[in-house]
């Protein structure tokens, strides 16, 4: 894959107001807490975590570079298609729109802890209100900031796409539910502070191999539930904590990313059939 790596991003200020009204928000928010709850609130509504047009694209073969890999294009598509994108594409875009939006943001790096010595795999958001710190991630979707506490366990209650925080060796850890592993799943928070640069180098190196290259992956928060397809299953993450799971073939994982998520028929259409993933 031809990548070059492009300067820091800036979203033009009409581009801006269109996300907003994408999202549902009337204005600008306020550069406060209950201003970042409004925001990230409206994304984790509106804008999916998904691999759509990256699957299109590295079963396609193309020698591009992938989909989203920069704010304007991830924008471009949501705005398009309803589509999100995994990590490093969701949590770079949310990244550049917050600090536009005049928040003291940053990148960040951790690693889903798929095996104990996972390398580092994923991109988030980290904000700042003076010495106190907030997550904002575009894959976990917790609805709200979370407080980053050095000295506490903190969580975010609700049945569906609740979170719970807590640190040790000198790391934040995140419990979790991903779609494919609903009886939970940890994050380690790594470093933040990360560039741009290392942020597409990220990005960039997944178009090799990556989990979410082959089956497609969505998730969405939806009238108090997390619903969605992975890894062939269609999932829901109930209001009441439960969840249900049933094997989503094509016709039911088009209906799932139309009805539910909320992506375009258009791009949908496009979608090659999952391929079982193979190891890396």
């Amino acid at each position: 894959m031809n990548t070059v790596l492009s300067p820091e991003p800036v979203l033009a200020p009409d581009l801006i107001e269109k996300i907003l009204a994408r999202l549902g928000l009337v204005r600008k928010p306020e550069q406060t807490l209950a201003g970042l709850r409004e925001f990230y609130g409206a994304w984790c509504a509106n804008v999916p975590f998904d691999n759509v047009r990256k699957l299109i694209h590295v079963r396609a073969q193309r020698k591009s570079p992938l989909p989203s890999f920069t704010p304007e294009d991830f924008f471009a598509g949501f705005l398009k298609y309803g589509t999100g994108g995994t990590c490093w594409a969701g949590a770079g875009a949310l990244h550049t729109l917050v600090r536009s939006l005049g928040f003291d943001a940053e990148r960040g790096i951790g690693t889903m802890l798929h095996a104990p010595h996972a390398a580092p795999n994923h991109g988030t958001v980290l904000v700042r209100f003076g010495e106190t710190k907030y997550l904002v991630d575009s894959s976990m979707l917790f609805g709200e900031p979370l407080l980053l506490n050095e000295n506490a366990s903190t969580s975010i209650d609700h049945p569906a796409w609740g979170v719970r925080c807590s640190r040790k060796d000198g790391h934040w850890f995140i419990a979790w539910r991903p779609l494919h592993k609903t009886d939970g799943f940890e994050c380690r928070l790594e470093r933040f502070d990360v560039s741009w640069a290392e942020f597409q180098q990220m990005h960039a190196a997944t178009g090799g191999w990556s989990p979410f290259n082959f089956e497609v992956s969505a998730r969405k928060n939806r009238n108090g539930e997390v619903v969605g397809v992975g890894f062939g299953q269609a999932v829901r993450l109930r209001k009441d904590g439960g969840v249900d799971r049933a094997p989503a073939a094509y016709q039911e994982r088009t209906r799932i990313l139309i009805d539910d998520v909320g992506l375009s028929e258009e791009i949908v259409s496009q979608l090659p059939d999952d391929v079982p993933t193979p190891k890396p």
